[in-house]
């Protein structure tokens, strides 16, 4: 797909210029709020709850205790903004011993081949297009997770430590730390779960590398030249219970509610005040003789204006499907990245492997 060099240039300066300065923004971090699995993604994201294979490790490290098989490996890529960034997941975990569990997650968010045409332009002021490069700008995230299951009967709780590595070319890269919690608590037919994401707030530690002859650049463009600092992601609480119904002898169905508390003001979401926003999303899984998978959900929902300044409320539906083939389980959902207004929506494959599964 062509790019135009401009708009994604000046896009990318924006990025450097605002990351770098910005102190506690609203939003940080954002590509850890995408999501993995498509198994999770047809279901909205709502998912905490039922979380009960390798994929726990980002969703909510105690579904890790959930794990069918000693070992789990899982893979997944998708593209967005109709294939300009590329999104690509990596995990694994394994059982400890009866009670625990660690797991492995990696993921990288980036947008690859962007012009530098910061150098277009010679000393003598002619225009040489040899002088164009191209660089990447691209989010790293690895996770090391470890869950446990409680001495209370159907409580399991697990953590997250989180290392980020974010970097836009050669122009400013960042590293960063943070930790998640979670819980799950099983009661017949019932799932109770939370997560607790960033609870010590995560810090992304930002340094620009501009050589001088492309900061002269920047300020002949009146472009702001990035400063070193400090970018804060806060902490949110997610809160979900599931509940699972059973059709018949092969036929078998999960509902799942989530509700996202976000503490940083107020959001554009269904429930906002100063103090808290409320961000739900619903999803569900029905199967066939735990082979065959449907999966749907709501989520992202938003209160606009039409065309004739009346309010109305939007969300967006998500869909999946998914087959369990022996000890290979493939799942694929179709999912848009939250942005409505162009609805850009995307094919995303997962591939699970399970060994020694337990029958």
């Amino acid at each position: 797909m062509q790019k135009n060099p401009n708009l994604i240039l000046l896009f990318f300066v924006l990025i450097i210029s605002s990351q770098i300065q910005a102190q506690a923004p609203k939003y940080s971090n954002e590509f850890l709020k995408i999501g993995v699995g498509a198994r999770a993604l047809g279901m909205s994201n709502a998912f905490i709850a039922s979380a009960n294979d390798v994929t726990s490790g980002y969703w909510n490290p105690a579904g890790l205790t959930r794990l069918e098989s000693d070992f789990q490996f899982s893979l997944m890529h998708s593209e967005y903004f109709a294939g300009i960034a590329a999104y690509d997941y990596a995990a694994l975990a394994t059982k400890i011993d009866t009670v625990s569990t660690i797991g492995f997650s990696f993921i990288r968010f980036g947008v690859d081949d962007i012009p530098n045409t910061t150098q277009l332009i010679d000393s003598e002021g002619n225009i040489d297009f040899n002088r164009v490069t191209s660089f990447s700008a691209s989010d790293y995230a690895g996770l090391i997770s470890y869950a446990r299951k409680s001495k209370i009967e159907g409580l399991s709780y697990g953590a997250n430590v989180k290392i980020i590595h974010r970097n836009v070319g050669d122009f400013a890269d960042a590293w960063g730390f943070g930790f998640d919690v979670g819980a799950q608590y099983q009661r017949n037919k019932w799932r109770f779960a939370a997560v607790g994401r960033d609870v010590t707030s995560t810090f992304n530690a930002w340094s620009s590398n501009l050589d001088e002859e492309t900061k002269q650049v920047f300020a002949l463009t009146n472009n702001e030249i990035p400063e070193n600092s400090v970018e804060i992601t806060l902490p949110e609480l997610i809160l979900g219970i599931n509940r699972a119904f059973v059709v018949s002898r092969k036929i078998g169905i999960e509902t799942e509610l989530n509700l996202k508390n976000t503490f940083d003001g107020k959001r554009n979401v269904l429930l906002k005040s100063d103090a808290v926003s409320v961000d739900p999303y619903f999803g569900f899984e029905a199967n066939y003789d735990n082979v065959v998978f449907l999966r749907g959900g709501l989520g992202n929902f938003q209160v606009t204006t039409d065309i004739d300044r009346n309010r109305i409320t939007t969300f967006q539906p998500n869909f999946g499907i998914g087959v369990r083939l022996s000890y290979f389980t493939i799942d694929y959902a179709l999912t848009d990245i939250g942005d409505q207004s162009v609805a850009l929506y995307s094919n995303v494959f997962s591939l699970r492997i399970d060994l020694n599964r337990k029958p």
